[in-house]
């Protein structure tokens, strides 16, 4: 089946994970290095030495670069990494853009991860899969299930374990990293990643968005998020 071209102003939810289901991620440094990755790489413009700059941090975890601006090809509004996959909420902004970033991101991160665990060969299982969103109920929920992803680390997948220990799983979340879910509570995690002023108007401020994560753990919409489920 011939992949949809992504459009201009349209939202796409983004998926790949490692070939053969293998881990992509195997170090705080790995994770690091992939939410450096997508802020660098979402640029019109060619990439810096990753390698030099790299190690210079800040207090959200990017490089102290003194640069143009970027000019962005994509809006990432929600991301969350897992250990062998990936999900990314985003917004083309130019033609050709998610295409263009989706290549930067793979090919940057894998050449990273195979020079520094001597390997070869491709990283991830085949194209990224996309799926735009059309309903309202889309913007609503799937930054939901982006965001609940880690809750699979500490419960598993029984969704009943984590109903009765609802305040457990919120806190675990605010203290995942390797999400956009802390600063969309107002905990500044990675901000200068993610372009979060239009889910803000769907989610609501912080206090609500929490309650709403809160609410949806005990009676979660299956039947509205399934639709945009790409594992």
């Amino acid at each position: 089946m011939k992949r949809e071209r992504p459009v201009t102003g349209e939202i796409y939810h983004i998926y790949n994970r490692g070939v053969e289901k293998r881990d992509i991620f195997l170090s705080d440094e790995d994770y690091s290095r992939f939410v450096h990755d997508l802020f660098e790489f979402n640029d019109i413009n060619p990439a810096i030495n990753l390698n030099y700059h790299f190690n210079q941090s800040s207090e959200v975890g990017l490089p102290k670069i003194k640069r143009r601006k970027r000019k962005l090809l994509v809006e990432i509004m929600a991301f969350c990494l897992m250990p062998n996959h990936f999900h990314l909420l985003a917004r083309q902004r130019v033609d050709g853009g998610i295409t263009e970033f989706m290549r930067k991101l793979g090919t940057g991160y894998t050449n990273y991860f195979n020079q520094k665990y001597e390997r070869v060969g491709a990283l991830f299982q085949g194209k990224y899969k996309s799926v735009r969103l059309k309903k309202e109920a889309h913007f609503i929920y799937l930054p939901y299930y982006i965001h609940l992803n880690p809750l699979d680390l500490k419960f598993g997948k029984k969704y009943e374990k984590i109903i009765k220990n609802r305040k457990e799983a919120i806190k675990f979340l605010e203290n995942y990293r390797w999400s956009s879910f802390p600063d969309y509570l107002g905990i500044k995690n990675f901000p200068s990643v993610t372009q979060r002023d239009f889910l803000n108007n769907f989610i609501g401020h912080p206090k609500q968005h929490k309650k709403s994560l809160f609410d949806l753990l005990e009676n979660p919409k299956t039947e509205e998020m399934q639709e945009l489920v790409l594992e």
